[in-house]
Order: C-alpha cells, then structure tokens, then sequence
C-alpha cells in the first residue's frame, strides 16, 4: 500500500479562496458563495476519494470557460402550481441551481405541506446532501435525486447504461446534527477507485466490472468498465426509477444521454421538502428523532465493530475534527489550487497548518 501525501489548512481560509476563485471566474456574490460553500462542505463532510470538494474547481474554470456551464442562465420557471414547479436550468451551475430549485421547494412546503421542484437542464450539481442540507435548515425533511452519466450496467450486462444517480434524504436530528442519508446507487464510484489506484491496493469485488464484463479487484482495469449497483439488481433498479423521476418526467436527459453532448451536460434533477411543522411542532419532531436514534444506538454490536451510527453522524464528526485540527488536503490538490491562483491572479493564502 502507498498512503497518498496530505496537509492541513484552515477551512475558512480555504473557503474564502474558492469563493474568490469563483468570483475570479465570473461568478456573481451569490453564485460565488453557494458552489463555494457546496464544495467545501462536501470537502469537510466526505472522504477525498469521492471526488466532490475543491478538487473540482479546475474543472469547473473549464467548463465556464469552455461554455458547458452559462454562469449567467436564467433560472426558468417553465410551469408550476402551489406544490409543484418544473425548472429549466438553461446549463446554469447546478449546485446554484439546486439550491434555488430546493428553496423553491421549502417555499412551496410552508404553503401546501409539501413542495417538489423538477429541474431539466442543469450541470453537475455537487453533492446531494448539500441540497436536502438546505431543506433541513428551514425545518424540513430535504429529498434530492439526480441523475448523472451512463456509468453503471443494468442488472445481468456489461454495458454502461444508468448513472449514479445519487440521493440524498435529510432530517432535523436531536443530538445536535442533521440525519442525512447521501449515496450514490453503484457500490463506489470511480473516485474512490482511482483512490485505490494510487493506493495501489486493491477494492472490494463488487465495485465494478473490467470491460469483458467480468467482476474484478483491480481498480485500473475496472476504470474501464461498468460500475455495479448497490444490492446488486436494486441498485441498478433503483437508478432506473431515479432516471424515470428526474431527466423522464422532467423532459430532459435520462439513460445514456446525460453528458453526451460535451457541450450541454443536460443534467435532471428533483427536490421535495416536507414540511415538520404541517405534522407535529419541530422541538416535538426533533424530540422524537431523537428517541429513534436513541434506540437504534442499542443495538448488539457484531464482532469487530465499537458502535452503530446512523446516517449523516460521521460526516458531522468528520467535519467536526477538520474544523478544529484543519482539512486534509490531498497534497496533488493543494498544489493544483496554488497554480490555479496564479493562473486567476488571485492571492493564495492557504497556509500549511494554518
């Protein structure tokens, strides 16, 4: 095994680099802040290898630069009635998108219960959890599906047909932090094969498949191949219906067409916020999370295992610790983040161990 070099730097500080390097590229103060914040929350809350904190800034200055992303598209509402609203992204930033589309959401919840806002159109949007998150904050249960590229085989075939098409359901919690579900429906994604692959070790046998079709532990050969669904065929059925309720109904992309066109990502997205307070007071809701969690806790351990957690509980620890002891930045990251400062002509001040 091969541990791969990382440092630590202050999560403030490094926050307010990525917003200037947004405003650096175009963004606006509030564009700048909202995919900012995104990233690092993703980078404060999950493992490097899943791909999704400020290692993206690169590709974001290329896609703004190469017009795959519009930081000036419209946010169009194309229909919509008390509850529901259908969006078209116009290829606007997708983490920008969601976060509007979700508080269009919560706006809907306050009046009616419930609101859903689908959105076509759209790019990348980050992490899932950062939009139900927003849900969560306005004392909501947060819902947020997308769909993504073909990177994983139906149920039985070889061929990449059906993305990752990644979830994210978020709850007021009652210990001090949100219960927030976020994955992905194939076992692991590429990030964290690529992971592996600069680990040199091996992963797990039911990650993915090499391009035969066959099951294998080796990361380089499996890049080349179709991802594998979580649960085996209810992964892959669950993408499938994910697909239906986001780029299908919606009458954007779906299956195979999400990113093909290297110019128009033609994301789908939806978001649901239910409103607690229609149903029980919030400190009530809260108060009864917490008696959930409480009893889950209880359970009798397996061997090898010191406690059960539930989602979104050590994601709040990890972010906990970087904030105290600093974010460890991949080091291949950091030293991409000081080039790309140069190339902006923005300061960078992102002290090791500061």
């Amino acid at each position: 095994m091969r541990p791969i070099d990382t440092m630590a730097v202050d999560a403030d500080r490094l926050l307010s680099f990525t917003q200037a390097a947004f405003r650096a590229m175009g963004l606006d103060e509030e564009q700048a802040a909202i995919t900012a914040g995104a990233l690092v929350y993703s980078e404060l809350r999950f493992h490097p290898g899943q791909g999704q904190g400020v290692r993206r800034l690169r590709a974001y200055r290329e896609r703004i630069g190469g017009s795959v992303i519009d930081p000036r598209a419209r946010f169009e509402i194309v229909k919509e009635s008390p509850a529901l609203a259908l969006v078209d992204a116009h290829n606007g930033l997708g983490s920008v998108t969601g976060v509007r589309a979700m508080r269009l959401a919560v706006t809907k919840a306050k009046t009616c219960g419930i609101g859903t806002v689908v959105v076509r159109g759209s790019t990348h949007y980050g992490s899932s959890a950062v939009h139900a998150h927003e849900a969560v904050h306005a004392g909501c249960i947060g819902i947020a599906f997308t769909n993504a590229g073909p990177e994983m085989a139906p149920w039985g075939g070889a061929t990449p047909m059906v993305g990752t098409n990644p979830w994210a359901i978020g709850a007021p919690g009652g210990h001090g932090f949100p219960v927030i579900l976020d994955i992905a429906l194939t076992t692991a994604g590429k990030g964290m094969m690529r992971w592996h692959a600069r680990e040199n070790r091996p992963m797990p046998l039911d990650w993915a498949l090499t391009p035969d079709g066959e099951e294998t532990d080796d990361p380089v050969a499996a890049m080349q191949g179709a991802l594998l669904g979580i649960g085996q065929y209810k992964g892959y059925g669950l993408s499938l219906m994910t697909d239906v309720m986001t780029g299908v109904v919606s009458g954007g992309a779906f299956g195979r067409t999400p990113y093909s066109d290297p110019l128009r990502q033609d994301v789908a997205h939806t978001f649901t916020a239910i409103d607690v307070e229609w149903f029980m007071p919030l400190a009530t809701f809260q108060e009864r999370m917490a008696r959930l969690v409480d009893d889950i806790r209880t359970s009798r351990l397996r061997p090898g295992f010191s406690e059960v957690l539930v989602p979104g509980e050590l994601e709040h620890r990890r972010e906990t610790q970087k904030r105290r002891d600093g974010v460890p930045l991949d080091k291949a990251v950091y030293d991409d983040l000081k080039a790309l400062a140069g190339e902006l002509g923005i300061p960078f001040a992102i002290e090791v161990g500061a």
